[in-house]
C-alpha cells in the first residue's frame, strides 16, 4: 500500500515539474494538476496537506541530487580546481536537463507560496556557495589558487554566475541554455585566481 502511494507522490510531483516547463509560466494550481492527473483535488490532498508540501518535494528532490552529485566528485575528485569546475558544470547541467526545477531554483515559481519555500530555497545556495568555499580552500591547501585569493568573494562571484544563468534560462522560457558557453566563461570566472 504505502509504495501505490509513494509512486502516486512520485507521480503527483514529477507533474508539478512538468507542468513549471511551460515557457508561458503559467501558475500551478491544485486544480490544473488535479485535471492534468485526471483525479479529483481530493484526491491530491491523500498524499499532500497542501501545494506548499508538493513544492518542499520539489525542493527535497533537487537538493538531493545536487549534494550526491557534489560528494561524488569531492570524494573522488583530487583537484581543488577540478571540484569547483565540475560543482559549478553539474549546477548549470541540472537546470539544463531539468527545465522547471530551474524555476523552483530562481524562485519564480514560489511568489505567491509560502515564504518558508524561499527560505529554504535561499538555504539551497548558501550550501551551495558553502560547498564552493570548501572545494576553494582545498585548492589554496594544495597551491592550485593564489594565497591571497578571497574565498568568500570567489565562491559568492561563482554562486551569483550560476543563479543568473538559472534566471537567464528561465526568463527566456528555456531557450538560453546554461551550459551555453560554459567553457570560456569558465576561464573567464577563474582568471586571476589561479596561482
Amino acid at each position: 500500500m504505502t509504495e501505490k502511494s509513494g509512486d502516486r507522490k512520485h507521480e503527483i510531483l514529477q507533474t508539478v515539474a512538468q507542468m513549471l516547463e511551460d515557457p508561458a509560466g503559467e501558475k500551478v494550481t491544485t486544480a490544473a494538476l488535479a485535471a492534468r492527473l485526471k483525479v479529483s483535488e481530493a484526491a491530491l490532498y491523500r498524499h499532500f496537506r497542501g501545494k506548499a508540501e508538493m513544492f518542499e518535494g520539489l525542493i527535497e528532490f533537487i537538493e538531493q541530487t545536487l549534494f550526491a552529485l557534489i560528494n561524488k566528485i569531492t570524494g573522488e575528485e583530487k583537484s581543488g580546481l577540478r571540484q569547483i569546475e565540475a560543482i559549478l558544470g553539474i549546477m548549470l547541467a541540472f537546470a539544463q536537463k531539468n527545465r522547471g526545477m530551474t524555476r523552483v531554483l530562481v524562485g519564480e515559481a514560489l511568489v505567491n507560496e509560502d515564504e518558508r519555500l524561499q527560505t529554504r530555497i535561499n538555504q539551497l545556495h548558501e550550501r551551495l556557495e558553502a560547498a564552493l568555499k570548501q572545494a576553494l580552500r582545498f585548492g589554496v591547501s594544495q597551491g592550485e589558487f593564489a594565497q591571497e585569493v578571497d574565498i568568500a568573494a570567489q565562491a559568492n562571484l561563482m554562486m551569483s554566475f550560476v543563479i543568473g544563468r538559472w534566471h537567464q534560462f528561465a526568463m527566456s522560457g528555456f531557450k538560453r541554455d546554461p551550459v551555453e558557453l560554459w567553457a570560456k566563461q569558465w576561464r573567464q570566472l577563474m582568471e586571476g585566481v589561479l596561482a
